[in-house]
């Protein structure tokens, strides 16, 4: 299995390259060259395995470069009880009103980002271990990735993560998880902007090949495919236990800033996976939610991206969009790199007359969610079922709940815990609410936090990097 660059101006590279690469040379995003079918008997032989095993079984079609026997291991040690806090993994659960609500949020820092981060931890320090290298990581989060990914990768060989994060524009308890690390490899860089200011930094940095090469710089953002691979899993593990068989079709709702997690979706649906649609739900920043009900891709600036209350889809121009359009337009790599100029110059594109294959063939549809909709949402959903979603999830609850048809059954992504919104849970309820979180992160606010603020500045950050790894 090889993987291809969306822009198509990189040599073909192994499973191993890309993890450790990040963004393509060309400026592209890596794909498999192909995406392996999964047939009916390979569906059934499946439905009963553990979690960690159908990973294996999944990751293993993608993964070539990394013995199996390595890679069960590496699966094993990533997907337990212990680390994710139930023998499910991601149980599934339905509410009242019959959506079903898969809980992606049981890891270390009770975002679905973990699901894929904490693989990812583990792969890293096999390849780099491997091969004799040290890797330094450079991430940007508008909440939960930088987490995920410090509580990976913390104390790993080899390792530095520098995570860039929206200064002041998360919630306090995604600030304490980042910044209360103290370990000496996780570097927390706060920018002055918004969270698309920290991913293009991120992507320049990625760009500049001199420095990049001299820094061994990687990334652990979503457009690294080996976060994607892992998140693939899940689609299939929420499958099976929403169903008694597999004659059945199941429709996912995502909540959506960067495109990664519902790429991951697409991505299934691709290799076979009884997918029925796709719901992409947003926030106030609606660009993908534009795109799909009306084919006009127009990523906003930073100015004019909205700070609301479910922070981490707080993004106007989502990275993963691309390797989805790749997809869309045949796998033309010379018309992918042409649309993403004219997204570089500000214009976007205009993709209307794909429209009837985005829904009828690929199954995406959308709608968006304002702060008024999540409060409501989390209000009726605590008033019927008496649990407390987070406003993320509560965005795809509303959106699933306006998108869904009559007999069609339909999971929602939970992708954090209520515990790490407690601000807009309490707005919502009308009084202070403490949602439960882990014994473990008591108190985790009065930590003392190792920050360091930084001006709108890749050369800044370029800056700092240099400083720490003299």
């Amino acid at each position: 299995m090889k993987y291809i660059s969306t822009r198509g101006q990189t040599a073909p590279k192994s499973f191993s390259e890309v993890l450790l690469m990040g963004l393509a040379p060309d400026g592209g995003l890596m794909l498999p060259e192909r995406y392996p079918q999964v047939d009916a008997a390979t569906l059934q032989r499946w439905r009963g395995l553990s979690y960690a095993e159908l990973a294996f079984e999944i990751m293993n079609l993608f993964i070539d470069d990394i013995p199996a026997a390595d890679l069960r291991r590496l699966v094993g040690n990533t997907y337990t009880e212990a680390v994710f806090g139930t023998r499910e993994i991601t149980p599934v659960r339905t509410l009242s009103d019959g959506i079903k609500i898969q809980a992606l949020s049981n890891g270390p820092t009770l975002a679905f980002k973990d699901m894929a981060m904490q693989f990812l931890g583990h792969a890293f320090e096999y390849v780099l271990a491997r091969e004799g290298k040290c890797l330094n990581i450079i991430g940007a989060t508008s909440g939960d990735t930088g987490s995920a990914a410090e509580y990976a990768l913390r104390g790993k060989a080899g390792i530095h993560v520098f995570m860039l994060s929206p200064h002041g524009k998360m919630s306090a308890f995604q600030r304490a998880q980042m910044y209360s690390l103290a370990d000496a490899n996780i570097h927390n860089i706060a920018i002055e902007g918004m969270f698309d200011d920290c991913q293009d930094i991120v992507k320049a940095l990625q760009n500049d090949a001199a420095f990049k090469q001299q820094y061994s710089i990687g990334t652990v953002n979503s457009i690294n495919w080996g976060r994607i691979v892992a998140q693939v899993v899940y689609y299939f593990a929420g499958y099976f236990r929403a169903t008694a068989s597999n004659s059945e079709e199941v429709s996912f709702c995502v909540p959506s800033g960067n495109f990664g997690n519902i790429c991951a979706g697409h991505i299934a649906k691709q290799m076979g996976l009884p997918i029925r649609r796709l719901m992409v739900a947003t926030n106030e920043n609606d660009v993908l939610d534009e795109f799909f009900r009306t084919g006009r891709y127009r990523p906003r600036s930073a100015a004019k991206t909205y700070v609301t209350s479910s922070p981490s889809m707080d993004i106007s121009k989502a990275s993963n969009f691309e390797r989805f359009v790749f997809d869309l337009l045949g796998r033309d790599s010379v018309q992918v790199a042409s649309l993403w100029q004219q997204v570089a110059s500000g214009e976007g594109f205009d993709l209307s007359a794909e429209l009837p294959r985005i829904r009828d063939t690929f199954g995406f549809v959308s709608g968006s969610s304002r702060h008024a909709d999540r409060l409501a949402t989390i209000r009726a959903v605590h008033a019927s079922d008496g649990e407390w979603l987070d406003p993320h999830t509560a965005d795809g609850v509303k959106v699933a709940r306006e998108l869904r048809e009559a007999g069609e059954t339909v999971v929602c992504l939970e992708t954090a815990l209520a515990a790490k919104f407690a601000e807009t849970i309490s707005e919502a309820a009308g009084h202070e609410v403490h949602p439960p979180r882990p014994v473990a992160l008591a108190g985790l606010e009065n930590l003392p936090q190792h920050v360091t603020v930084l001006p709108n500045s890749a050369a800044a950050v370029k800056s700092l990097i240099e400083q720490v790894l003299a």
